[in-house]
């Protein structure tokens, strides 16, 4: 639970998690940019890329867990097809696929130590106001992992769902979700206390 990191090796594992974080930064920051759909097909062909160069089971294991995903992207299309937009609506998609599959690639091949080492060094200034740089890298890191465990679990609690019946889950979803999210918590907190708990610096 502790980490989401791909066992497989891919030539991205080595890259420092700053230069990666700061690359994803910047092409959300140009994708955001740019209204052609051809940069944004473009981007898409080089996520592709980036994922074949990753091998065949790392890209199975990454977009199982963007398979919630694609249910959001069916309704942004099928929605502004309704509304007579359908190139505004593709374009929302591939923004959406590329930057979700640019933060799954960065979150598989970096590891939690190195993310929290970041954040606690770009906070460092904020000792000298009594902030614990290490806690909020902690909570960072950990937040960017929780977010793909959930989006899957909560996908599956709802397959689960229209198995058993023919009415949409919607919010009777809630609590389930809920409920998994603070056991997986409380599994962190103990994981957590038996290392030792966060350092102070």
């Amino acid at each position: 639970m502790l980490s989401l990191t791909s066992p497989v090796r891919t030539p991205f594992h080595p890259w420092p998690v700053g230069l990666k974080l700061a690359l994803l930064a910047l092409i959300t920051f140009a994708i955001f940019l740019s209204d052609s759909l051809a940069v944004h097909a473009g981007a898409l062909v080089g996520v592709a890329l980036a994922y074949a160069l990753c091998g065949r089971v790392f890209t199975r294991d990454a977009l199982r867990l963007m398979r919630p995903i694609w249910i959001f992207v069916a309704l942004i299309l099928a929605w502004h097809l309704l509304t007579s937009e359908p190139e505004l609506g593709l374009r929302i998609a591939l923004r959406m696929v590329v930057l979700v599959a640019l933060a799954n690639l960065v979150t598989m091949t970096s590891r939690l130590s190195d993310m929290i080492a970041l954040v606690t060094r770009l906070l460092a200034p904020l000792r000298r106001i009594g902030v614990n740089p290490a806690m909020i890298g902690l909570a960072a890191a950990l937040f960017i992992r929780f977010v793909p465990v959930l989006t899957e679990k909560g996908a599956h609690l709802a397959e689960a769902w229209r198995a058993r019946s023919p009415r949409r889950p919607g919010w009777r979803l809630a609590v389930p979700v809920t409920l998994l999210a603070l056991d997986d918590a409380e599994q962190v907190a103990e994981a957590l206390k038996a290392r030792g708990g966060v350092p102070n610096e």
